[in-house]
């Protein structure tokens, strides 16, 4: 499959080249970069592989549609208009679109909502944490919104009017139905997060600490191979790895 990766001079874009050229069932076509005119770069490719910025999306999927390429979008930090808008293009191509595309990152995702349903929030509080190096420009993380999204399903919550991000002062005792999310930034953390089920007398805490950068541009790759031949649509990485 031939691959075209935008954003090649970020730390992401360089690790997804080097995924790319690591894989034998893939080949780096082309790549991008700010400033780049975009419609060469997806002429002739398989699929593009996107780890930059909610600004350079709407280019990126006007020209994706146009040519009929295939995405893979792991961009973080868009808003409810950006999502609409990857929604609205799915119906023309097909793309992948995830927080985050680690396979043990997907298992925390599996677990949490597996772990909500068995728990609850009525005898259990949940927090969840996580911590990211000290570039990161949005905050909670991709991972750490897609965590809230899955309680806030599996709880009946609202992700506006029940998360408190952090607390300082004097917030009062901890209302029943309050997730807490607390965003930590420092040196060059690859990605930590936990998600916490604290009961009186017990705790349950899931886990899961990234170490390199390549763990998630090798599960970008295995999405964009996983997109050939597939019908226009919005899939994910629970869709890639078959935990639907």
């Amino acid at each position: 499959m031939k691959i075209t990766v935008t954003g090649r001079s970020g730390r992401m874009g360089q690790a997804v080249i080097t995924a790319v050229e690591a894989n034998p069932s893939a080949m780096h076509h082309a790549s991008h970069d700010a400033g780049d005119e975009l419609a060469p770069a997806l002429t002739g490719t398989d699929a593009v592989i996107d780890f930059t910025l909610p600004a350079f999306t709407d280019a990126l999927l006007k020209e994706a549609i146009t040519q009929k390429v295939p995405l893979v979008i792991g961009t973080t930090g868009h808003s409810d208009e950006h999502r609409a808008a990857i929604a609205h293009a799915a119906q023309t191509i097909p793309i992948v679109y995830a927080s985050n595309f680690s396979t043990g990152v997907n298992t925390l995702f599996y677990l949490t909502r597996m772990a909500t349903k068995i728990l609850g929030n009525d005898a259990f509080d949940i927090e969840v944490t996580e911590m990211h190096h000290k570039h990161k420009v949005d905050a909670p993380s991709g991972t750490a919104r897609t965590l809230l999204e899955i309680l806030n399903e599996e709880t009946e919550t609202s992700y506006h009017d029940d998360v408190t991000h952090g607390r300082v002062g004097e917030p009062g005792p901890r209302p029943k139905k309050e997730i807490g999310m607390h965003t930590l930034r420092g040196g060059d953390v690859v990605g930590d997060h936990t998600v916490m089920f604290a009961a009186d007398g017990e705790r349950v805490e899931l886990t899961h600490k990234a170490s390199s950068r390549m763990t998630f541009a090798s599960g970008a790759v295995r999405a964009a191979l996983w997109l050939e031949g597939r019908e226009p649509g919005l899939y994910d990485m629970q869709d890639v790895l078959g935990l639907k």
